[in-house]
């Protein structure tokens, strides 16, 4: 199988019908009625393995691997290695109005018609755009394996394009904040409902942080943060999601903006750990075992990094170790036993009882 026929790759953002195809599908007859049996709690993993610089690498065998649940060895109860055309893909890039300014929209509009416009505007596979705007998530509502047409449309929905003018400071950054978590509820919400292995590219400097040494939370706002990060955390794993920022400012951001998400990296374990940064897209791509990339001069070559990760991969599974209490958080570290190499896979997971 080729990879035009396995890799589907989606640029868009969700509205009603967007999916209908897939929904069209017939469903399968029902199986008979047996009694539930108790199910391993089986942790599935996507994982890449490359050098610091450089393509992935392919080839590697179950004995290479090793994998640490909170720094205690799991057997692998199942192993993969996966190369384009082999396991379905389905890639979603999202071109974000929200949390960047008109010219640099323009800018990134022209990375993704070059992005469009390759190979003759010969896509791999269905593609629909779309965009996240000060009205939510809009698309063009068919799916077309004709990239020129797609070209043409983001070239003439300048209108969607627009600056989002609103309120300046901490409250248009906590306005902002709103409409993107919104757009990225709706947009996991659709991801899974899509077969296979999805990826999504999502192009921005990222939603605001909103947290800081003046930031101060009640209980009730830390429960409620840790309720969405434990959410969103266990839905892309289970839906297998994997999350890319793209960050077209790059080295032109003010350093502390560009690198204050990592920070947020290390994992939340309890609602009093909690800040609103923990829910930044930088720090949701990088857990849920994506890139966090930035550059302010190849929004093009950035998609094409991503999409290296379709090409060859690592399936991993094994058993969660037995949690003491619900949302018990645990973290994933999976090793390579060849110098050089580097395994990326999500960091971790919230276990049950």
């Amino acid at each position: 199988m080729s990879i035009a026929s396995s890799a589907r790759v989606l640029l868009l953002v969700f509205l009603p019908g967007l999916f209908a195809a897939h929904a069209q599908q017939p469903a399968p007859p029902a199986p008979p009625v047996r009694p539930v049996q108790p199910a391993p709690r089986s942790i599935l993993l996507n994982v890449v393995v490359a050098p610091k610089s450089g393509p992935a690498v392919a080839n590697l065998q179950q004995q290479d691997f090793t994998v640490l649940d909170n720094k205690t060895e799991r057997p692998i109860t199942s192993f993969k290695a996966v190369t384009a055309g082999q396991e379905p893909v389905e890639v979603i890039l999202l071109l974000d109005a929200v949390n960047t300014g008109f010219r640099m929209v323009a800018y990134i509009r022209e990375g993704v018609e070059k992005f469009l416009q390759a190979n003759g505007g010969k896509l791999s596979a269905p593609t629909a755009v779309a965009i996240l705007t000060d009205k939510g998530l809009q698309a063009q509502p068919n799916f077309t394996t004709d990239g020129n047409a797609l070209s043409n449309f983001v070239q003439n929905d300048s209108v969607a394009l627009r600056e989002v003018t609103r309120a300046a400071g901490y409250w248009g950054a906590n306005e902002r904040f709103g409409i993107s978590m919104n757009g990225f509820r709706q947009l996991a919400g659709a991801a899974s409902r899509l077969p296979g292995r999805k990826i999504v590219l999502w192009i921005s400097p990222g939603w605001p942080l909103l947290s800081g040494v003046r930031t101060y939370l009640d209980s009730r706002q830390e429960d409620q943060i840790f309720h969405d990060i434990v959410f969103f955390s266990s839905q892309l794993r289970q839906d297998n999601v994997t999350v890319y920022n793209i960050n077209p400012l790059g080295v032109g951001e003010p350093l502390l903006r560009a690198d204050y998400y990592q920070a947020f990296l290390a994992g939340v374990a309890k609602p009093s750990q909690t800040q609103i940064g923990d829910l930044g897209l930088q720090v949701i791509s990088v857990q849920s075992g994506g890139l966090a990339l930035e550059s302010n001069s190849d929004v093009t070559g950035m998609l094409n990094q991503c999409m290296e990760d379709t090409k060859s991969w690592y399936e991993i599974t094994f058993d969660a170790a037995p949690a003491e209490r619900p949302d018990q958080y645990h973290h994933i570290e999976i090793r390579v036993d060849k110098p050089g190499l580097i395994a990326r896979t999500r960091t971790g997971y919230y276990a049950q009882p």
